[in-house]
């Protein structure tokens, strides 16, 4: 039985955002709902809703309109991801790492390759990946090994890259390697074809959950990538890398709410239909005061990251409260889909119920894009310094 849509209710900057959710909320009906459960026990990538989100819009929501994006606010964007999620988290978290792929691009990208490249990687035919982390080197990126030397007007790029989502099936990657060995001061960003000669992917990782998003490793192995794919300037790929994965982290804070929000309407759902004693379970106080908990929880976690947002928005620096979301929501999500296998009890344990799967999901989310042991040494890093 799948999750009901969410009813939530939103602030919304515009008429248009409130257009957008609408479509969102649509698409979810008509071409996430039918396709999650089956594409998730059989592996299977879909691709094609990829394109249906592209040719709607919404892989490009955060970027400017001259490119073909959607230039709308953070928080709008973000409430996308949100809603994609409640139904089918390898999606929106699909959608958070292309835009996560484009940021380099859109944001230290020179105007001739903005032009030149990014109406394509937003229109939905072309899907992103981000190569930061290695075999060796994670929650340390400074430490990474994956090497580009200059040779002509092309880097040759020697290593491997791992962890990485949409790795093999991405027609562009992102990548994070190391130009000289001056640290973190070392790594440049190059933008990466995904069919570029001695680009290769490993053997897709067999994962607890996300089944319906593949992560491989990268190898690179004399990848020739041409020079005037580097994105800012050599050395400045660190800097690019942090400013990049504060955003990502508020798209996994979104998802992690979706993901919460999916298995509370599946949690209701079953508790007002599922009757013991000759009334619905939700009127027992033991199940009614843990779904008030688990609503709590979600709207705090809702809350915690559009404020987030909004300091993006308006400008301001958000770094802090990016790592703050990511670590509450992640966390949030799997003490609420938890709970909510438990409310469906034996039901909640097998797959004829989404409520497992959410809850396999939320575990990665506490993972991906920093681990929350690292969010909070960011946090207290933050703390310290008084910013």
């Amino acid at each position: 039985m799948p999750a009901t849509t969410p009813s939530v209710e939103r602030q919304l900057p515009s008429e248009e955002a409130a257009a957008l959710l609408d479509l969102t909320r649509e698409l979810v009906r008509q071409e996430l709902t039918p396709k999650a459960a089956t594409y998730e026990a059989e592996s299977r990538v879909p691709r094609e809703v990829f394109r249906t989100l592209g040719k709607a819009g919404l892989l490009g929501l955060p970027y400017p309109e001259q490119y073909g994006g959607g230039g709308q606010p953070f928080e709008v964007y973000l409430q996308v991801v949100e809603e994609l999620a409640t139904v089918w988290a390898s999606v929106a978290e699909g959608v958070s790492v292309h835009t996560l792929a484009c940021f380099p691009l859109a944001t230290f990208g020179s105007e001739q390759q903005r032009e030149r490249w990014l109406p394509d990687m937003i229109g939905g035919e072309l899907l992103g990946a981000y190569c930061l982390s290695e075999p060796q080197s994670g929650s340390d990126a400074a430490a990474m090994t994956t090497k580009a030397v200059r040779d002509g007007d092309d880097y040759v790029v020697n290593g491997t890259k791992a962890w990485i989502t949409h790795g093999g099936e991405a027609d562009f990657y992102a990548l994070m390697c190391r130009t000289s060995d001056d640290g973190s001061r070392g790594i440049s960003c190059l933008l990466t074809p995904g069919d570029t000669p001695g680009l290769s992917a490993g053997e897709p990782e067999k994962k607890m959950g996300f089944k319906g998003s593949t992560t491989a490793q990268m190898h690179f192995d004399d990848a020739r990538i041409p020079a005037d794919r580097l994105m800012g300037e050599e050395g400045q790929g660190f800097r690019i890398a942090l400013a990049a994965l504060d955003g990502g982290r508020l798209g996994i804070a979104a998802c992690a709410v979706g993901v919460a929000q999916g298995a509370l309407d599946a949690a209701l759902a079953y508790a007002k239909e599922r009757e013991q004693f000759g009334r619905p379970i939700l009127e027992f106080q033991g199940l009614s005061f843990m779904v008030a908990d688990m609503a709590t929880q979600i709207e705090a976690a809702r809350a915690l990251y559009l404020e987030a947002a909004r300091r993006r928005d308006r400008g301001q620096s958000f770094g802090k409260q990016a790592a703050m979301a990511k670590l509450f929501c992640s966390d949030m999500a799997m003490r609420v889909t938890t709970d909510a296998v438990q409310v469906l009890g034996g039901y909640g344990y097998v797959e004829d119920y989404p409520v497992e799967r959410f809850m396999r999901e939320a575990k990665a989310l506490q993972i991906v894009e920093g681990t929350n042991q690292i969010q909070r040494l960011v946090i207290g890093r933050h703390l310290a310094q008084g910013t």
